[in-house]
Formats: C-alpha cells, sequence, structure tokens
C-alpha cells in the first residue's frame, strides 16, 4: 500500500512533509484533521495516543509519529536524493542538524504562544508572562537560525530537502501569532519567500486550505480520518 500522511489544520507544522512527499515523487495519500476537533476526539488516540500530528501509516500499515521519525523514513526511501543527500556526506551532516535544531528549538519556541489560545477563561496576567516569554524565545531562537543560514539557495544546497520541509510549516508561525516583521531576519525572510512559491509548498498549502490540488500527480487522494482509525488504529 501507499504510505498515508496524516496532516494538522489550521498551519500545522506537517505542511512541509507534504511538500517533502511532493518532492519525493512516490505515490502517496494524506488525511486532512482538524487539529482543534478531530485531533482531541478519544478515537485519535487509536492512531496516535499524544493526540498530535503529524503521523505517517507506513507502506507497512503501521502508525509512525513524530516528525523526525517521518522525516527519517523518507530519508530512508529517497533513492534519489530528491529531498536528502548521500548517507555520511557532509549534506546529510548539516541537514540533519539544522533538522534538529528547528524541530527542538525553534519550533518549541513558540509552545506559550500556543499555550494562550488553547487557555479558556486564562488570567490575563498569566497570558501576559506568557506572550512576553514566548516573543523573546521566538526572536531568539530566528537570530540563531538566522545565523546558521549560509549563501545557498535552500537550507543545504541548491534544491530544498527534508530541513526545508521541517522548517516551512512551522516558520509561518512568527505571522500567525504576530511576534515580529519576517524582514528583522533578511536570510530566513528570503528563505521563507523561496519555499512559499515552490509549486508543492503551494500543493501543500492549498490542500490544507481545503482547496483541490492535483500536485504532480503523486497524490492519489485523501483518505477520510473514520477510514484511518477503523484499518490502522489500535
Amino acid at each position: 500500500m501507499e504510505p498515508i500522511l496524516l496532516y494538522g489544520f489550521p498551519s500545522g507544522s506537517s505542511m512541509g512533509l507534504v511538500a517533502a512527499l511532493e518532492w519525493l515523487g512516490r505515490p502517496y495519500r494524506l488525511c486532512r484533521v482538524d487539529m482543534l476537533g478531530e485531533m482531541r476526539e478519544p478515537s485519535y488516540g487509536r492512531i496516535n495516543p499524544r493526540h498530535e500530528t503529524p503521523v505517517l501509516i507506513t507502506d507497512a500499515g503501521e502508525p509512525l509519529t513524530e516528525t523526525m521519525a517521518i522525516a527519517t523514513w523518507l530519508e530512508a526511501r529517497d533513492e534519489e536524493r530528491r529531498i536528502s543527500f548521500p548517507p555520511l556526506s557532509r549534506e546529510a551532516d548539516r541537514m540533519h542538524q539544522l533538522m534538529a535544531f528547528i524541530n527542538t528549538g525553534f519550533t518549541g519556541a513558540f509552545s506559550p504562544l500556543w499555550a494562550i489560545l488553547e487557555m479558556e477563561d486564562a488570567d490575563p496576567v498569566v497570558q501576559t508572562t506568557l506572550r512576553d516569554f514566548g516573543h523573546r524565545a521566538v526572536i531568539e531562537r530566528h537570530d540563531k537560525l538566522e545565523g546558521m543560514i549560509g549563501q545557498r539557495p535552500f537550507l543545504v544546497g541548491e534544491r530544498p530537502s527534508l530541513a526545508d520541509a521541517i522548517l516551512v510549516g512551522v516558520a509561518r508561525w512568527l505571522d500567525v501569532h504576530e511576534v515580529a516583521d519576517r524582514e528583522r531576519w533578511p536570510k530566513l525572510s528570503a528563505l521563507r519567500a523561496r519555499l512559499e512559491g515552490d509549486p508543492a509548498v503551494i500543493h501543500a498549502t492549498r490542500l490544507e486550505n481545503g482547496e483541490p490540488s492535483p500536485g504532480t500527480g503523486a497524490l492519489l487522494g485523501h483518505v477520510p480520518l473514520a477510514e484511518v482509525i477503523e484499518r490502522f488504529g489500535r
């Protein structure tokens, strides 16, 4: 069977993995998950007990969670090195380094800001504290990533890789939470512009918004969440 990626909306980090599947060019299916509703239902816990996206149903029918684990699964099957680099190469090491930074400190810096949105009747003082802390953390992590970006068009070279895929779904959170003007980080802003104009990223964004998008033809369609849970849930 083809792998099925469960990706979240609105503004899920998993959008970049949809783009990665397009870049990879191998047949795949998708399952669009409402993170504010469906993902919180008890039945979703049969797919991921932590009630998070993304989840990949592998070609063996096994649910695989966590962004880095899914990226590693894709890398191992990238025989033509469309989204990765030869093992033991300098480029592979740099890609892994950037993926790890983006998926940990960079992504985690937004946690206080997401917490505010999920609160019900929160104390205004608590909200203000979280917002100030979150803004400082996001700016500091953007400063660090700006310093890590080189002179190549993308994070590791002349074409997008898994590192760029992990970045593109998260980098837009700067705008979602209105932390700062993206132009404050010119290299990162230019990279975001290149990625946002990429056909695979445009395809992934349209799907996330519930709009039709044929992509390259590798996407074989969407599978309803209820069917995924029934077939592959534990």
